[in-house]
C-alpha cells in the first residue's frame, strides 16, 4: 500500500522514525530525554507523511547572501485542505486499531546540509548532486522542471569552475 490520494493531498506511509530524529521536536522538548527512551518511543510508532500543495507566494523563497548564508522565508498557506487531510487521517486511525488522539505532528526542516548552494558535497571536491535527492523535502507536485533548472544552474557553475 503506497498511500491514499484525496483532492486535498495524499497520505503516505514513510520510512521508520528513529530515536535521534525526535531530538528537539515540538510540542515536546526532547533535548534532555535519553536516546534509548527516544528509540523506544520510535519503535512503538507508525509513521505517516501528509502532503498538500503550497500555493504560489512570491514572499516564500530561499535566498543566499554574499557571504553564502542561506535564508528560508516561508509562511504556510493552503491550511484548510491541510487540516481536512489531517482530519481524514485521524478518522481512519480508530478503524486501524490506533489512537487518533495520539498523533504527534512533525515539521522537518533541516538546519544543516550535506551539499553547498551549488549542490557540491561539503566534504568532497568533485561530487555534485543534481538529481532530485538534493531536495530537503518534496512537494506533492512533479519536481522534474525544478530538477532540470537546477541541473542547468549547477552545470553553469561547473563550466565557470573549469575555466
Amino acid at each position: 500500500m503506497d498511500g491514499f490520494d484525496y483532492p486535498m493531498g495524499n497520505i503516505q506511509m514513510t520510512g521508520k522514525s528513529l530515536g535521534p530524529m525526535y531530538r528537539g521536536e515540538k510540542p515536546f522538548e526532547t533535548a534532555l530525554v535519553p536516546l534509548g527512551l527516544l528509540g523506544e518511543l520510535a519503535r512503538h510508532t507508525v509513521d505517516f507523511w501528509l502532503t498538500t500543495e503550497d500555493l504560489p507566494d512570491p514572499e516564500n523563497r530561499v535566498t543566499v547572501d554574499k557571504s553564502g548564508s542561506i535564508t528560508l522565508s516561508y509562511t504556510p498557506n493552503n491550511q484548510v485542505p491541510r487540516q481536512r487531510l489531517y482530519d481524514k487521517l485521524k478518522s481512519m486511525l480508530r478503524h486501524l486499531g490506533m489512537h487518533p488522539d495520539r498523533l504527534i505532528p512533525r515539521d522537518i526542516y533541516p538546519k544543516t546540509s550535506v551539499l553547498d548552494v551549488n549542490c557540491k558535497a561539503h566534504e568532497l571536491d568533485n561530487l555534485y548532486v543534481v538529481d532530485t535527492s538534493f531536495f530537503v523535502s518534496i512537494g506533492a507536485v512533479n519536481p522534474s522542471l525544478t530538477a532540470i533548472a537546477n541541473a542547468i544552474r549547477v552545470g553553469d557553475h561547473l563550466l565557470q569552475r573549469l575555466r
